[in-house]
């Protein structure tokens, strides 16, 4: 079966599972006190051009944003997000079940507007009853969206700057931070991120790693005691090394940034090969994820062939899908995808309409 469901099908970059086979026999020290972790923690401060930057290691994506989100806010204050945000979507409710409300607002494309965000507030505050609600706590940005949409330089300093005349934290989800930073019509690079946020992620799971993500306070400005709070939730790896060895690998010779490139590449030759077929685009992504129509005949026969992800219904006989490149799609994986498509539409006998 061939495989677009997603960006962490695969394993580990080989690059990282050698190391990990390199170092296995190794007795190294727990919770990530380890050198391949006190290595992994500078060459990412190094990268993020924080040198006093708070960095910790977890392993999956809705625990961090659990850990994060929970030991950042007060017991009153929830946090605010985009509608389509994954903490607000699929993450089943685990910001919830830690005690916090998730605070939706409209989305454009997967991104909150400044503006809204801005007016949002304001009337927050200005509500006479708004000692009985819960308050925004923090704001919440997926970057890149869970659309595969980027927000620009501009988009996120106004947002932060709004953040700051509120003085609340701007927390950034990076799951798929490196498909972000390696995308042709990015212009954030990693050192603005942590200029420009109060804390955010950068995610290995889906980008070359077995497991793990780096969690990262610019300013040294982690909750107090934020170890033993992961590790009241029960999230502190015994055998942190795991983490750190894999960090290490992905952050030496530019390795996280580089593997980046493929997916985005991968996902160009997609786009192109889509477009020749007159396939609708549900909106333009410049990322890995590409979002595209299909009929749903069509879509039942691709599914014996291909692993997609639906998205949402697209009015009556039509629905959109996402097909994800990642590090490890080969060349070869997109054309046999197209011949897919190619097999199903003419079993159908229809022409793609755009």
């Amino acid at each position: 079966m061939l495989s677009f469901a997603s960006d962490y099908t695969e394993g580990a970059h080989p690059q990282v599972l050698r190391r990990l086979v390199e170092t296995n026999m190794e007795q190294l020290p727990g919770y990530c006190t380890d050198h391949y972790c006190i290595s992994a923690m500078e060459k990412i401060r190094a990268a993020c051009q924080c040198p006093e930057a708070d960095v910790y290691l977890l392993t999956g994506g809705t625990q961090t944003n659990a850990i994060v989100i929970d030991t950042m806010l007060d017991s009153c204050e929830g946090v605010v997000c985009a509608a389509t945000g994954h903490v607000n979507i699929h993450e089943a409710g685990a910001i919830e079940h830690s005690g916090h409300k998730v605070l939706p607002l409209p989305e454009h494309q997967g991104k909150l507007d400044a503006e809204e965000l801005r007016g949002w507030l304001a009337d927050f505050y200005q509500d006479e009853n708004h000692e009985h609600m819960v308050f925004p706590g923090m704001v919440y940005l997926s970057h890149p969206t869970e659309y595969g949409t980027l927000y620009t330089r501009e988009e996120l300093a106004q947002i932060s700057s709004v953040c700051a005349d509120y003085r609340i934290p701007l927390y950034i989800d990076g799951a798929r931070l490196g498909y972000g930073l390696a995308s042709r019509e990015t212009d954030l690079t990693l050192p603005d991120i942590a200029g420009l946020c109060d804390a955010f992620y950068i995610g290995g799971t889906k980008v070359g790693a077995l497991c793990g993500e780096a969690v990262v306070f610019p300013r040294m400005n982690a909750p107090a005691r934020f170890m033993t709070k992961i590790k009241q939730r029960g999230a502190l790896l015994a055998k942190g090394r795991l983490l750190g060895v894999q960090f290490d690998a992905l952050f030496t010779d530019n390795l996280y940034l580089e593997i980046s490139k493929n997916a985005i590449e991968m996902a160009e030759l997609m786009k192109k090969g889509l477009r020749e077929r007159n396939y609708p685009f549900h909106l333009e992504s410049p990322t890995n994820q590409q979002f595209v129509v299909l009929e749903n005949r069509q879509m039942e026969r691709l599914k014996e062939m291909v692993d997609f992800s639906f998205w949402e219904k697209a009015g009556p006989g039509h629905t959109v899908v996402r097909f994800a490149a990642s590090w490890a799609t080969t060349r070869e994986q997109v054309e046999a995808l197209m011949k897919a498509l190619d097999q199903t539409s003419t079993q159908f006998g229809e022409t793609c309409q755009g």
